[in-house]
């Protein structure tokens, strides 16, 4: 059974639709990459997953819970990376991590976490004093502290340079190594192509591809063109995609 599964998923934001009977299920202890263009409605897909908010049709089923009437059940189950985490620059790490211990009933080790993502030497630092790739080794941790069963990465690597990301790539499969499900959204198709077992993309809303990396390139090959890498796949599927609805 999947741990995660999203069904015939809507959500508008007044006229403007977000989602568009978006189908797929997350299998237990996968990685799963959402991909797709900005505004494709990846962040409002694993918002309906983690409870943030309501879908307004379709359903999602999140370790058998439905996370907008099961809020509880599902955050103390789904840890939560967003975009860019933001804290009071005098909040030191550990006082972070331990603000964060306190919503949980059996939260994980700080210690252990702190060791974990290698930030034990920053336990004293400031938030505002923190790297652009501390800050997110500690969103990180600060996602794993209640023990989850599941952890949405959201865009965990934008703005990190070329070793800020490799070692965010070696954490993310250290996570699954403790036997956590994870959900990542990226643009970065190398990353998709180094971690994920499966992937979907997202375009205006609706899931155009869903299968492995591989089954991607294998795809959009054709006898005078193959696609080697992930990237040239995923921009051909989108090309064809936009070439069938007569989108620019």
């Amino acid at each position: 059974m999947p741990v995660i599964s999203v069904e015939s998923l809507r959500k508008t934001f007044g006229e403007v639709v977000a989602i568009d009977d978006l189908t797929f299920d997350v299998n237990e202890n996968e990685i799963f990459g959402i991909l797709g263009p900005n505004g494709a409605g990846k962040t409002t897909t694993v918002e309906c997953i983690a409870g943030m908010i309501a879908p307004d049709g379709g359903q999602v089923c999140v370790l058998g819970a439905d996370p907008a009437r099961q809020r509880q059940f599902v955050r103390e189950r789904v840890g939560y990376q967003l975009q860019s985490t933001a804290l009071p620059p005098a909040l030191r790490v550990g006082e972070a991590m331990e603000l964060f211990q306190a919503f949980y009933d059996s939260p994980a080790d700080v210690g252990a976490l702190l060791d974990l993502v290698g930030m034990t030497s920053e336990r004293r630092r400031p938030f505002g004093k923190l790297s652009g790739g501390q800050k997110q080794r500690l969103s990180i941790a600060l996602a794993l502290v209640g023990r989850p069963q599941i952890a949405v990465f959201d865009e965990l690597t934008t703005g990190l340079d070329p070793q800020g990301r490799r070692d965010a790539w070696h954490l993310i499969e250290q996570i699954r190594a403790q036997g956590i499900t994870i959900v990542l959204v990226t643009h970065f198709l190398d990353e998709a192509e180094r971690l994920c077992d499966r992937i979907t993309v997202i375009d205006k809303g609706r899931s155009r591809f869903i299968g492995t990396p591989r089954e991607l390139m294998e795809s959009t090959s054709t006898d005078q063109a193959t696609a080697h890498r992930l990237e040239d796949a995923y921009l051909r599927l989108l090309d064809h995609e936009n070439a069938d609805t007569g989108t620019v």
